[in-house]
């Protein structure tokens, strides 16, 4: 009989999975452990909100006391899980007595991937992964303040956007030759490195690091051309790995991540993985196996993997969503676009437009939108649905603002 669950990691996908678990009937004792000492907090609002809300804010709590009280979760705060003993099913902490387990979820998230040059520490170099390094950044942007963005993916451009918001100086520093590489098509990449050179923000692109240097009027990072670049503060937003160290050493399978099942399960009965720590294979993307990065993503699978703990049996097939807000601009992604072989273009007037991209059968796999919430957030939407359905609209329908994708829903 399955009578205790145990959640490692107090993120979005371990506090949501802990919610459902209540929510979809169990019973038994539920308990979350989280190596930080605030209640479990949403991460997005980081590298937006927290930095440029008019007041300092508190943490923007997923659960709290009330919420854990009312759906009687256990929460284990500022303490550390050091190993998993699947033979004994228990949860050794730092600090205290190893906890029993009967099913385990491993929810540890990702951390911030070090940039590896010369000259880069702690004391010169900063990252973004919790609420407290994001008030540490907050105190320090003000007008005048010298932002060197290390980085030009979503947290690095949502750091710039917050930095100009600031009335700080942004500089963003890139080696690819263009911003959002790995996310975001070339034409809408284009459309948001011109808003933020607009808004004053410095791009550096195809850029390589030498080294960072401590200097007399602050940080100075050098390229490889041998340009200096010097600021007040350098952030680096490089990517993320994913923390699988408690799975490598129980000898769980890892695959770029805990590699899990269809249903979020390890190879472990026992024990499943949610959210960015894991890599899981995805029908939608002919049964690929993808980890992502994103608090959708992580909401989704903490609801899923709560069912798939208490015996359910269905297939995690969410279709990927990712967000980011910069300026009054909000960009929408639904699905992956990278089997793609033509994009569609429906543009929605007032500098609002979405990209549709067709796989070769026709198959609309993602969809793209950049524009006010307001103009593209029902439209992405909808196009989620119907890449979850497999649909392939017609291109010209697809173009036209007038045809509404509702009515695509055959």
């Amino acid at each position: 009989m399955t009578e205790r669950m145990v959640v490692i990691g107090a993120g979005e996908a371990g506090a949501r999975a802990a919610v459902a678990l209540r929510e979809n009937g169990f019973a038994g004792t539920i308990t979350v452990v989280g190596d930080e000492h605030h209640l479990p907090y949403e991460r997005p609002p980081l590298s937006k909100a927290v930095l440029t809300g008019p007041d300092e804010p508190a943490p923007p709590h997923i659960l709290d006391e009330a919420r854990l009280a009312a759906h009687s979760v256990d929460l284990l705060h500022s303490t550390a899980a050091t190993a998993i003993d699947r033979d004994a099913h228990r949860v050794a902490l730092e600090g205290r007595d190893p906890l029993p387990y009967d099913r385990l979820l491993i929810a540890t998230g990702a951390r911030a991937r070090r940039l590896a040059v010369p000259g880069a520490s702690p004391e010169t170099v900063h990252y973004l992964r919790s609420f407290t390094e994001a008030l540490a950044l907050r105190r320090r942007l003000a007008p005048g303040h010298r932002l060197i963005v290390i980085g030009g993916g979503f947290i690095g451009l949502e750091l710039a956007a917050a930095a100009r918001a600031r009335g700080a100086t942004a500089t963003v520093i890139e080696m690819a030759p263009r911003l959002l590489g790995r996310a975001v098509p070339a034409a809408l990449a284009a459309l948001i490195a011109a808003r933020h050179e607009a808004e004053g923000v410095r791009l550096v692109l195809g850029a390589t690091i030498a080294r960072i240097e401590s200097a007399a009027e602050g940080r100075r990072v050098v390229l490889g051309n041998g340009d200096t670049i010097t600021g007040d503060t350098i952030i680096a937003g490089v990517g993320a790995l994913p923390e699988i160290a408690l799975a490598e050493a129980a000898g769980l399978a890892i695959d770029n991540g805990i590699a899990v099942d269809a249903h979020l399960a390890t190879d472990d009965p026992d024990i499943f993985a949610a959210g960015d720590c894991c890599s899981f294979p995805h029908a939608l993307y002919d049964g690929r196996r993808i980890r992502l990065e994103a608090w959708r993503n992580a909401q989704d699978q903490g609801n899923a993997v709560a069912k798939a703990m208490l015996g359910a049996n269905e297939r995690y097939e969410a279709v990927p969503w990712f967000w980011s807000d910069q300026y009054d601009l909000t960009l929408q992604i639904a699905g992956l676009s990278d089997l793609a072989t033509r994009t569609v273009t429906r543009d929605l007037g007032d500098g609002a437009r979405i990209d549709f991209h067709l796989a070769a059968d026709g198959r609309l796999v993602s969809a793209s939108g950049l524009g006010p919430n307001g103009r593209i957030a029902r439209d992405v939407r909808l196009a989620e649905m119907l890449i979850a359905r497999r649909a392939r609209p017609s291109a010209s329908d697809l173009a036209d603002p007038q045809i509404k994708l509702k009515s695509l829903m055959v």
